[in-house]
C-alpha cells in the first residue's frame, strides 16, 4: 500500500513537473513575439519644425510606447522620401507605409475625399465631424470611397478636431465676398471651389511652398491652418492684415493612412492600437494646441499686425457661395451621398447643441465681464 502511494506520488510529481514546464513555456511565447519589431516608414506632409509636424511624432510616440516596441513608426517629415502632394500614392504603393496629413489634400483623387477634411459649413465643428465619421456612418462612407470607387490600397483613420481656421493673410481688410474678384489666393480641397465662386483666381500650394510665392508676388492672401503654423511658415514678414474666423474651412482633422495590405497584414492587437492611438490623440493634441496656439497668437501680436475678425458679410457671402459648391459639386453621385449624411447628422444633433449650448456671443460677454 504504501509503495502505490509512493509512485502515486512520484507521478504526480511528474505530471505537475510537466504541467509547470509547459506553463513556463506558454507565458514565454509572448515575450518572444513582443521582441521582434517591425519598423514602419512613417511620412507627415508637414515640414519638420511645423506644429502638424510635432503631432505627427507625438502620434508616433503614442504607438511606438503602446506596442511595446513590437511596431516602430519612424517618423519622416515631408519630402523625405516624396513630395508632400504624393504621400498618400507613396502609401498606397507600399514606398511608404504609413502617412499623416489631411482629406483636403487629396481632392484631386475625387472632390468627395475634401467632404471626409473640410466639409461645407453646416453650422457644426470638428467636434461634431469626428463624431459623424465614427458614429454617422461617415466611416462606411470613407471606406467606399478609398477603397471601392477609388480602388487605393489605404486605410485610413480620422483624428483630430481642429479649431475654425483663419480667413487668412492679406495686404488689406476684407469686408465682403467681393473683395476676392481677381485676387490670387492659396488654399487647399474644397475651398478652392468657393473661393472660386467668390471670384478669386485659386492656387493649391504645400505649406512650405506658401510664403514664398507671396514674397515674389505669386500670390496676393492666403491661408493655412493656425497661428503656430502661421508665424513659423513666416506669413508676417510678407502680409500684416491678418483675418481671423471663416466658414471655408470651419473644420478640420488630421488623416492617417496606412498600406492596407501591411496594415491587415498586423496581429489584432496592433491593428488596434494604430486605431485607438489616434483617439487618445486628439484629445492630448488638442490640448497641447490650445497652449501653443495662444502664445504664437500672442507673438504675432507683437510683429505690427493687424488682427481683424471677419465680418458678418464676408460668413454670409461664403454661405452664399457654399450652396453653389455644393449644388454642382453634388451632380455627382457619391458627393451628394456624402452631403445628405452629413446633413442628416448636423440636423438631429445640432438641434440639442443649439439649444443646450451657451452662445458664442454670450461666451465673449461673459469674457469680458471678467477680462475686459
Amino acid at each position: 500500500m504504501a509503495k502505490d502511494k509512493l509512485s502515486t506520488r512520484a507521478t504526480r510529481r511528474k505530471f505537475l513537473g510537466g504541467a509547470a514546464v509547459s506553463g513556463v513555456a506558454t507565458i514565454a511565447m509572448p515575450q518572444v513575439s513582443r521582441a521582434q519589431t517591425v519598423t514602419w516608414k512613417y511620412q507627415s506632409t508637414w515640414p519638420t519644425k511645423d506644429i502638424f509636424h510635432d503631432d505627427a511624432v507625438d502620434y508616433a510616440k503614442k504607438v511606438n510606447e503602446m506596442s511595446g516596441g513590437r511596431l516602430k513608426l519612424d517618423v519622416l517629415a515631408a519630402g523625405a522620401v516624396v513630395p508632400a502632394f504624393q504621400m498618400s500614392d507613396a502609401v498606397n504603393s507600399g514606398i511608404l507605409e504609413a502617412g499623416h496629413g489631411v482629406c483636403a489634400y487629396w481632392y484631386g483623387k475625387h472632390k468627395a475625399y475634401s467632404l471626409f477634411g473640410t466639409p461645407p459649413s453646416f453650422g457644426w465643428d470638428a467636434h461634431g465631424m469626428l463624431a459623424w465619421f465614427y458614429y454617422g456612418g461617415g466611416e462606411a462612407l470613407y471606406k467606399e470611397l478609398v477603397n471601392d470607387i477609388l480602388k487605393l490600397n489605404l486605410v485610413g483613420f480620422l483624428y483630430f478636431p481642429m479649431p475654425t481656421q483663419p480667413l487668412g493673410w492679406f495686404k488689406k481688410e476684407i469686408k465682403a465676398g467681393d473683395d476676392f474678384k481677381g485676387m490670387k489666393y492659396r488654399t487647399v480641397g474644397l475651398s478652392a471651389d468657393l473661393f472660386k465662386e467668390l471670384g478669386a483666381a485659386v492656387t493649391i500650394l504645400a505649406g512650405g511652398e506658401i510664403v514664398p510665392a507671396m514674397d515674389r508676388g505669386l500670390l496676393d492672401a492666403a491661408e493655412f491652418n493656425n497661428p503656430s503654423s502661421d508665424i513659423l511658415l513666416g506669413f508676417p514678414d510678407v502680409s500684416k492684415f491678418y483675418m481671423m474666423g471663416s466658414h471655408h474651412q470651419q473644420m478640420e482633422s488630421f488623416e492617417i493612412i496606412f498600406n492596407k495590405q501591411k496594415f491587415d497584414a498586423l496581429p489584432a492587437e496592433l491593428r488596434a492600437i494604430l486605431r485607438y492611438a489616434t483617439m487618445a490623440a486628439s484629445s492630448d493634441q488638442l490640448w497641447y494646441s490650445y497652449d501653443r496656439y495662444t502664445k504664437d497668437f500672442e507673438e504675432i501680436k507683437k510683429r505690427g499686425v493687424n488682427i481683424i475678425k471677419t465680418s458678418s458679410k464676408v460668413y454670409d457671402d461664403q454661405i452664399k457661395a457654399w450652396d453653389k459648391v455644393i449644388e454642382n459639386q453634388s451632380k455627382e453621385p457619391f458627393f451628394a451621398k456624402v452631403i445628405a449624411s452629413q446633413k442628416a447628422w448636423v440636423k438631429r444633433t445640432s438641434a440639442y447643441l443649439n439649444t443646450n449650448n451657451t452662445p458664442s456671443a454670450e461666451l465673449e460677454k461673459a469674457y469680458k465681464h471678467f477680462f475686459g
